[in-house]
């Protein structure tokens, strides 16, 4: 029987090349990802609006965020002994903040995409212990990284994640190219690998570059690492569990939609994401409007002027189950899913399959 392939990132090694994906605004908080961890994947906590709980998120947005960080990463720590990432949004005004509470918190590794990681506060990097690990959608944009922090610090990420277009949530394409097999994830990939070889050459390093983005089954995790990917990462399979963290209303509007109901939106930070349709997005097509009281810049690409809602408390809506004022991001295979299953119960499905197409 051959075994799945561990995922090393440096010294971190993972016992299978599955990440969970961080999904922000409370879906993947300690409690997915703890579970995730202790089956030998590695674990994501969304940082994007972590702390929508805290009492002064409306007023002190900046330091709720902060703080609810801190005791998600204490507690994901108290739940595993495994590896444990955090992903932040490179257009979230507080992305230093939060990136230097995640490395003083001792996290393993840091997932930073929506944006291109390149001016990081003063950091010696290479005496982190914290990985870093951008998040992109082209070749073209992983030398970009990799030519800046190459002259700038002397270092280069320590792995890299490919989204392709199938994923959930913000997509760094635009409209026209989502559905064109020029920009399939079977294509970039492996420019994106060609991209960095020089790099690992110069700095005499391994970057394992993980596939992302509609990879939903065993055969589909099998066909990315034969293509050369190290590892996957997998968001959407992850809603659908108990230890998810987000509403149980929100875990089954996953489980009921259809194919048809998976659209592309224009999201008020000025990218395209794909979501689940629902009775939120229809108003919102016809014209609708929210007033915007915009207590704290959240996003940087954002113009809450001219957004007609603020996406902050639709995506705060959803994880609480309330999809009448807000709406579920999900990848494209996120309609193949029939019912609420464990962490565990899934990467044992998943590791048959591999294991079935091998």
């Amino acid at each position: 029987m051959n075994k799945i392939p561990t995922l090393k990132i440096g010294e971190l090694e993972a016992k299978i090349p599955i990440i969970q994906g961080g999904m922000s605004v409370g879906i993947s908080l300690s409690g997915l990802a703890s579970a995730v961890a202790n089956e030998g994947g590695i674990g994501v906590i969304g940082a994007a609006g972590i702390g929508m709980f805290e009492e002064d998120f409306d007023t002190n947005e900046k330091e709720a965020n902060k703080r609810a960080l801190k005791k998600e990463i204490r507690k994901a720590r108290k739940m595993t002994k495994g590896i444990i990432g955090v992903n932040i949004m490179v257009a979230l005004s507080d992305f230093n903040e939060l990136l230097i509470t995640a490395i003083q918190e001792g996290i393993d590794i840091v997932f930073m995409g929506a944006g291109l990681p390149l001016n990081l506060p003063k950091l010696s990097l290479e005496k982190i212990k914290t990985k870093f690990a951008p998040i992109v959608s082209s070749a073209r944009a992983a030398k970009t990284i990799f030519n800046y922090w190459s002259k700038h610090y002397n270092h280069i990420p320590d792995a890299l994640v490919v989204e392709g277009p199938l994923a959930g949530g913000h997509l760094g394409f635009k409209k026209e190219q989502i559905n064109d097999p020029k920009y399939s994830l079977e294509k970039i990939l492996p420019e994106v690998i060609s991209t960095i070889k020089p790099f690992e050459q110069k700095f005499r390093k391994q970057i394992p570059v993980i596939a992302a983005g509609g990879i939903y089954t065993g055969k589909d995790i099998y066909k990315f690492i034969k293509m050369g990917a190290s590892g996957v990462q997998m968001a959407t399979r992850f809603v659908a569990t108990h230890e998810c963290d987000a509403d149980i209303k929100f875990k089954e509007a996953y489980i009921k939609c259809k194919k048809e109901d998976l659209i592309i939106i224009d999201s008020p930070v000025g990218l395209p994401g794909r979501a689940i349709k629902s009775e939120f997005l229809e108003k919102v097509s016809n014209g609708f409007k929210k007033p915007i009281k915009c207590l704290w810049k959240c996003l940087k690409t954002c113009d809450f002027r001219k957004a007609p809602y603020c996406i902050a408390h639709a995506l705060t809506n959803a994880k609480k189950g309330i999809l009448s004022e807000g709406f579920a991001f999900a990848g494209a295979n996120a309609y193949r899913i029939e019912k609420i299953t464990s962490v565990k119960e899934l990467i044992e499905s998943l590791l048959k399959e591999y294991q079935e197409a091998f």
